[in-house]
């Protein structure tokens, strides 16, 4: 079969098709929950102290793996161990925004609150339930392009979800607005009941207790296990590094206006749906390995386009084809790292195990703030993001280090499609 064929018969793939609106209503109540509550909150006379508290309310969303062995464990009497699930906690989403839409946070902020963490529980339980489905469900050859298509349901979901719900609030307000938002994912229901069977399927837990202490177990009893979670910690460091600060950057380093920035950063969504899209597809006709070390590379060398730019200066040319470039190669690597997560995942423990691994990834973002500004503080931004290129050079390593493990353990996984199937 030629590329251009397989690359079409993927697109044709029911498995491929679902990615899409699942990923949309993966994405969708996060910014409900975060930044367009905050509006709402801004908008509607909130002290500033108050709103400060809302931040909390993302906690569930970063300790979700305490929970997804439950989501392992238990199967509902319907539609199986995922889809059932699915059901569940998206109709809990979608009631819990209904819920919001009823509260004045003028005069019930706190109920309000209860309610929003809620919804956030509720739709990281969604997460966790929609990640391993995905894992279960994409066979090795479509992990990569089914990834790519997922980001982008995501990523359209926080753009409505976020500029879209504010233009919808100043004309029909937001309780119509957060109601609306709950129809929308009421109605992608639908697409749960039409999406197949997992293909890779394995018995669930039999206890609760195996369900909490075996992922861990099996995880760590594999070969090289600590090299492929060095990977997990350290692929995408270097990105994290080098946008932990960069709205700053733009504005107090390089004194761009802030609408400047913002035009450029919608640039930068676009740039990087189109580098998910390509690095999917060029994944179908590469290994797994092989995209990790391309993409990775490319992501670490987009790094030193920022130093160019810090000692460019303010000059809107650079600035703009740093950020497409930036974009375009870190959705490239997002395609490969997730692609990668997934493909370390167990089947009998897929919720628990990619909570868990996706949890650590995300330690080098919620951490990266504070050492990235003493960094800037003390050698400045151009030398800052030459050091931010070499802070992604030990992923690449360690991609490398675990290459013969990464190149036996997907030789082992068509096989165990095929029986699966």
């Amino acid at each position: 079969m030629n590329p251009l064929s397989q690359t079409a018969e993927l697109l044709w793939s029911r498995r491929l098709a679902v990615m899409l609106p699942l990923g949309f209503a993966s994405g969708l109540p996060l910014a409900l929950t975060a930044g367009t509550l905050q509006a709402w909150l801004t908008m509607e006379g909130v002290d500033l102290a108050t709103i400060g508290l809302f931040t909390l309310i993302g906690l569930p969303y970063t300790v979700k793996f305490l929970w997804a062995p439950v989501i392992d464990r238990l199967v509902p009497p319907w539609l199986g161990r995922r889809r059932g699930w699915m059901v569940i906690t998206q109709l809990c989403v979608a009631g819990g925004l209904v819920a919001m839409a009823c509260v004045n946070p003028r005069i019930q902020p706190e109920v309000l609150a209860a309610v929003a963490l809620l919804v956030a529980f509720c739709s990281a339980s969604l997460d966790i339930v929609l990640d391993a489905y995905r894992t279960d469900t994409l066979l090795p050859a479509e992990r990569g392009f089914g990834a790519a298509v997922w980001v982008n349901g995501y990523r359209l979901a926080l753009l409505i979800a976020g500029a879209g719900a504010l233009l919808l609030a100043d004309r029909i307000g937001w309780p119509a607005t957060y109601i609306l938002m709950a129809g929308i994912l009421f109605a992608g229901i639908a697409v749960i009941f039409v999406s197949p069977e997992p293909q890779l399927y394995a018995p669930p837990p039999t206890r609760l207790a195996e369900a909490v202490g075996a992922p861990l177990k099996e995880f760590f009893s594999r070969p090289h296990a600590l090299g492929l979670l060095a990977v997990v910690v350290l692929y995408k460091l270097g990105d994290a590094f080098a946008s932990a600060l960069q709205t700053t950057f733009f504005i107090s380093g390089l004194g761009f206006t802030a609408t400047a920035v913002g035009s450029v950063k919608g640039v930068g969504i676009a740039a990087t749906l189109i580098g998910a899209l390509a690095g999917g597809v060029i994944m179908t006709h590469t290994t797994l390995l092989r995209a990790l070390l391309l993409f990775g590379g490319l992501q670490a060398v987009s790094n030193l386009g920022f130093a160019v730019l810090a000692w460019a200066g303010n000059n809107s040319l650079f600035l703009f084809a740093t950020v497409v470039i930036e974009n375009v190669t870190g959705g490239m690597g997002t395609a490969a790292f997730v692609a990668f997560v997934m493909s370390l995942c167990n089947h009998r423990y897929t919720a628990t195990q990619f909570a868990l691994l996706s949890s650590v990834e995300a330690l080098g973002r919620v951490f990266s703030g504070k050492p990235s500004a003493e960094l800037v503080a003390l050698v400045g931004w151009g030398n800052f993001f030459l050091l931010t290129f070499l802070i992604a050079l030990p992923g690449l390593g360690a991609v490398w280090l675990v290459r013969r493990q990464m190149t036996s353990a997907a030789a082992a996984l068509p096989s165990a499609a095929a029986d699966a199937a």
